[in-house]
């Protein structure tokens, strides 16, 4: 089980979270308590374990400008929000050139009806899988206006189906809600490659617990998948 640590600002969490075993750190470039700028990302990747992604969270459209903080910050992956822009991840995809990944987020929406939030993901995978140029998308809840972040959990059961039914080759990563305590559940419901998790892992806004960061890391290595 892939398990991606979001929204660290400063290297005493995120060098804790790799330690416990994290693939991913998350640091957010957008409007949030949480926000990070590029130089202080630089300052903290060039001191991560090889191996760990680096994984810039963005919801600018602006392709030069996401191209240039994740070159500033040290960045192997970039994910982006605020919509699916299909020029964009093209965009992305030409300059990176494989150097950078691109995980797409997307949403189910927790104010509408099951079936309603179903089609219009299942819809929206199907579109990222055609640009053949994304393999890793994360479902997240939007919530109103907010599209991530807000520490809802969105309709597992219901949205199982969509998880199943995922083209091959695609990753599904499942974020939104996500604590030590339900974890295990989520992947059991949905069988997901990844799990995402930020607030629920910390202590305060932007400051992680080494006690949750722990126990989320090892119920979603211990969860059993459908």
């Amino acid at each position: 089980m892939w398990v991606k640590i979001c929204g660290n600002t400063n290297l005493e969490d995120a060098a804790l979270a790799a330690e416990l075993g994290a693939d991913a750190l998350g640091f957010v470039f957008a409007a949030s308590k949480r926000q990070v700028t590029a130089p202080q990302v630089a300052a903290i990747t060039p001191h991560l374990p090889a191996g760990v992604e680096r994984v810039g969270v963005f919801y600018s459209h602006d392709a030069q400008e996401i191209a240039q903080i994740a070159s500033i910050a040290g960045l192997t992956a970039v994910q982006l929000h605020g919509g699916l822009d299909e020029a964009l991840v093209e965009m992305l995809a030409q300059r990176f050139a494989g150097q950078v990944r691109i995980i797409q987020t997307l949403h189910w929406t927790v104010d509408a009806g099951r079936l309603e939030s179903a089609a219009v993901l299942t819809s929206q995978i199907g579109r990222v899988a055609a640009l053949g140029t994304v393999d890793r998308i994360l479902i997240d809840s939007k919530v109103g206006s907010a599209g991530g972040g807000t520490g809802v959990a969105f309709d597992w059961a219901a949205a199982r189906e969509v998880f199943a039914s995922a083209p091959d080759g695609l990753r599904l990563i499942v974020a939104g809600g996500l604590r030590p305590e339900n974890v295990a559940h989520a992947i059991a419901q949905l069988g997901p490659w990844g799990v995402d998790v930020s607030s629920g892992v910390e202590a305060s806004p932007g400051r992680k617990s080494p006690e949750k960061l722990a126990q989320f890391i090892a119920n979603a290595r211990g969860a059993e998948t459908p």
